[in-house]
């Protein structure tokens, strides 16, 4: 059980197929780990389970920065949480385990994302945050840092592969579960159709988790 506010994204299929992948990545214990646009904290009490020595948190959001903290200090995990934009307000700083389920879901132009919408809401195509995410990660991760990425394959995991690998991070899918629309895409078949994002009459959606390591010194 999470303690959720109102206007905090609920731990969801995605959130639960990064946990899995998690835990058969065999990530070493003892490391540092952030738990990037981590809602609930889920990701990043799943990140103190697997072993990692410290954990830190960020969202934008305070009722999610206030959720995170309760739900790792219940557990016994002194988390640091953050609230702010991760690229800003880390600082730099690099982590043996970077994990996000970050916003994914295309929205159309001109949407205002508001409250718990900036939990989904991603621009025309899905990746507002997802490339931010793939640009910073070079710097994110220490030497030998691995990450783990949730997003649907709406938002095209070709075009994370391919900028990861860009960026000297060996990259590849680890995970991947059908599953059926929530009531967010159930509201927006009809644009998703229509933008040439869904084939007509697909209420189904296929979620990837996509393992980065950084490969270079």
């Amino acid at each position: 059980m999470l303690i959720r506010p109102p206007g905090v994204y609920p731990p969801q299929l995605d959130t639960w197929l990064l946990v899995r992948a998690l835990s058969e990545a065999g990530i070493p214990r003892g490391g540092h780990a952030v738990d990037v646009c981590t809602g609930t904290g889920a990701l990043a009490v799943a990140a103190a389970y697997a072993g990692a020595a410290r954990v830190t948190a960020v969202d934008v959001s305070r009722s999610a920065v206030v959720s995170a903290w309760l739900n790792c200090r219940l557990r016994g995990i002194e988390a640091e949480v953050l609230r702010g934009d991760f690229t800003t307000v880390l600082g730099g700083r690099s982590f043996d385990l970077v994990l996000a389920n970050p916003p994914y879901v295309p929205a159309p132009a001109g949407t205002e994302s508001r409250g718990i919408a900036r939990a989904w809401d991603a621009g025309t195509q899905g990746r507002a945050i997802l490339d931010q995410l793939c640009s910073a990660l070079p710097t994110l991760l220490t030497p030998r840092g691995v990450a783990l990425i949730v997003h649907s394959a709406l938002s095209d995991p070709d075009t994370t592969l391919v900028q990861l690998r860009e960026r000297g991070l060996k990259a590849a899918v680890v995970a991947r579960a059908t599953v059926p629309f929530g009531p967010v895409l159930r509201r927006r078949a009809d644009w998703l159709e229509a933008a040439g994002l869904i084939s007509p009459g697909q209420r189904m959606e296929d979620l990837v988790v996509i393992r980065a390591d950084r490969i270079r010194q």
